[in-house]
């Protein structure tokens, strides 16, 4: 299950995507012989009310809940819900928030068991565990398990699937895919649908923590398992194209390049798009991909002020930013890029500064992104360790410095957006990419976006 964050929260994703995530997971427990069923509740919303009702209609012995920062009061709420409900129910909660802070969960006694790290392998085995008569003494062994013990917390070191191969395909026919955005811009195609191939990141950004749910070694699903799940989608739900989602899509330059063969072999009629960082990218792998079907990429560009770039430890440069967008525009392949305002020690001159930069790079899709503190992450320990925000909401901060706080840079933020999509080239490269007819219709509603 998933929950929604609340109400008027201004965190959030905006877009109506599936969460793969969790369709892992339940594909990997329906593998094992477990019936499932998944509750999309961040997008459907039911109001605890109808969960509850649900629960009593279909008295699970287990609940999976996936819990981040800001979800974390709702997840909570929910797990209540449902030992009022049903007693005998176990609670098991997984996701970024049970990594990175395990005692946050394990402090409400309605929470039985976490899963930190990756959730196929750990929530089989404990599931098998559960229904067999909870031996605690076996669950202590299960990697990735936290859970309290005589007023304890005990942890067990979660362990990484090495072959995720083994993983199977999303249960995607748990999910209301009906309710999902399946019509991206990025995209002629239509409609499209997401996947992950690659898990784990080498780098070390200041802003994203993600190593400690996925590690520090990329892994990835061979071409054969990508191509062989693309055909999936296509065969059962008619997708056209695929976004791969993940950061790290080129890292490894060999496996691209395999997987843009083996489309092109087995004469996939796909389009694709995929993010990549601006230093993952050369002018020949860009060749083979838009060979390949690839119609778009996205960058985290994230500032144009190279001092922010080096406090974000990014690793990237803004010579390499420039050539990586000059390459794609070289090959045909369009761009879409995000960048962050509001970083702690960032100005209003270094903002300004995204602005300028995100102006001379021109690509087709941009978006600035106010900074959010994630827990677990270098940023998220400078704004708490220094006091640099006006509000904490659960475990998500207002940040707050001498320069700006959160209603200044929304401010910025929405100026950026319209300024930048207002500008008469925009406007006329989208009329000839949508026509006149579709543009004047999306009016207000595009310029601001």
């Amino acid at each position: 299950m998933t929950t929604a964050p609340p109400p008027h929260s201004p965190w959030g994703i905006s877009a109506r995507l599936p969460p793969l995530g969790l369709a892992y997971v339940a594909a990997s427990l329906e593998k094992a012989d477990f019936q499932v069923q998944i509750l999309d509740n961040y997008h459907i919303r039911k109001p605890i009310e109808d969960v509850k009702k649900e629960i009593k209609r279909l008295e699970p012995e287990i609940v999976g809940i996936t819990c981040g920062s800001v979800t974390y009061r709702p997840c909570i709420e929910t797990a209540k819900a449902v030992k009022e409900v049903l007693p005998s129910c176990k609670i098991v909660v997984g996701g970024w928030q049970p990594t990175y802070m395990p005692e946050s969960l394990l402090q409400h006694p309605e929470i039985d068991y976490l899963v930190m790290g990756e959730g196929e392998q750990a929530m089989v085995e404990l599931a098998n565990n559960i229904v067999e008569g909870e031996d605690k003494s076996a669950i202590a062994r299960i990697p990735g398990i936290a859970y309290r013990h005589n007023g304890k917390t005990v942890k067990i070191p979660s362990t990484l699937i090495e072959d995720v191969d083994q993983i199977p395909f999303p249960a995607r026919h748990l999910l209301p895919m009906h309710i999902y955005n399946r019509r991206v811009p990025y995209f002629d195609a239509n409609p499209v649908d997401t996947m992950n191939v690659v898990r784990g990141c080498p780098y070390n950004c200041a802003y994203c923590e993600t190593k400690k749910l996925w590690g520090s070694r990329v892994r990835a699903f061979s071409p054969p398992r990508v191509v062989a799940e693309i055909n999936d989608l296509a065969q059962n739900y008619g997708s056209k194209g695929v976004y791969f989602v993940g950061d790290n899509f080129t890292i490894n330059k060999k496996r691209t390049a395999e997987l843009c063969n083996l489309i092109k072999k087995e004469n996939l009629d796909i389009e694709w798009v995929c993010d990549s960082r601006v230093d993952q990218v050369s002018r020949e792998l860009l060749r083979e991909m838009k060979d390949a079907g690839c119609r778009t990429i996205w960058f985290g560009v994230e500032s144009g002020s190279a001092r922010i770039l080096e406090k974000l430890n990014k690793k990237i440069t803004i010579e390499q930013i420039t050539r990586a967008f000059k390459l794609c525009k070289e090959q045909g392949i369009r761009i879409a890029c995000s960048f962050m305002l509001g970083i702690p020690g960032e100005t209003v001159e270094d903002m300004k500064a995204s602005f300028k930069f995100a102006r001379k790079l021109d690509p087709d899709w941009c978006q600035f992104n106010t900074f959010v503190a994630v827990p677990g992450s270098a940023l998220y320990r400078e704004v708490m360790e220094n006091g640099l925000y006006d509000r904490v909401e659960d475990f998500v901060t207002y940040v707050k410095t001498k320069e700006f706080d959160y209603e200044t840079v929304s401010e910025i933020q929405r100026r950026f957006h319209m300024t930048f999509n207002r500008s008469p080239k925009r406007i006329l490269k989208k009329i000839r990419k949508e026509g006149f007819l579709s543009t004047l219709k999306q009016g207000f509603r595009y310029i601001t976006h």
